[in-house]
């Protein structure tokens, strides 16, 4: 394995051990053990823990806006941004993407992580403005429901009855309307 196929390999590692147990609750010699190699070549590939935590959060940042960009397509306004969401819909599906995701929320405490996810999530949002071309405040509400969803797909709400969950309640065109009839089955927004 080349150095390069080696840290994908760590950072993938990475992706799973900082999905369950954040960065605080994480260990390097996890990491190593689960990528397969010693804890003193995985400091060789990141010199520290930190390094290692926002290359794992920048995977899944590239995840997310790859998929939006697939989603995308040809697709172009509303369209476009429909499409988006329901790609993240299914995205969610991972439960290492959500809860990592949810861990660099919550790491947030810490200014060089706090810096990153800031920086990284304003250039997603920037990626959709420029993609759909909506209106600011449509980009707006597409990531307020996206965040409402990380919050139903990590409580695994699958099964709730609630008026505001359901798929006629939302407005129209949300991209999130068919996952909540998912939800509404007992599918939830974690299927896919």
């Amino acid at each position: 394995m080349s150095a390069e196929e080696r840290r994908e390999a760590v950072v993938a590692a990475a992706v799973r051990e900082f999905a369950h147990g954040g960065l605080d609750g994480t260990s390097t010699e996890t990491i190593a053990r689960r990528a397969g190699i010693s804890q003193p070549y995985l400091f060789r590939l990141f010199p520290t823990k930190l390094d290692l935590f926002l290359a794992a959060v920048g995977v899944c940042f590239d995840r997310v806006e790859a998929s939006f960009q697939a989603a995308s397509g040809e697709l172009e306004g509303e369209a476009a941004l429909s499409a988006m969401g329901m790609s993240y819909a299914t995205l969610i599906g991972d439960p290492d993407l959500l809860l990592l995701q949810l861990h660099a929320y919550a790491a947030s405490g810490n200014a060089e992580v706090r810096g990153y996810v800031r920086g990284r999530f304003e250039q997603l949002i920037g990626f959709v403005e420029r993609r759909t071309r909506v209106d600011p405040l449509a980009v707006r509400e597409f990531f307020a429901t996206g965040m409402l969803w990380n919050v139903v797909a990590a409580l695994g709400l699958q099964d709730f009855a609630e008026l505001w969950a359901k798929a006629d309640c939302l407005p129209p065109g949300d991209p999130f309307a068919a996952r909540a009839t998912d939800v509404g089955a007992g599918a939830g927004p974690a299927a896919g």
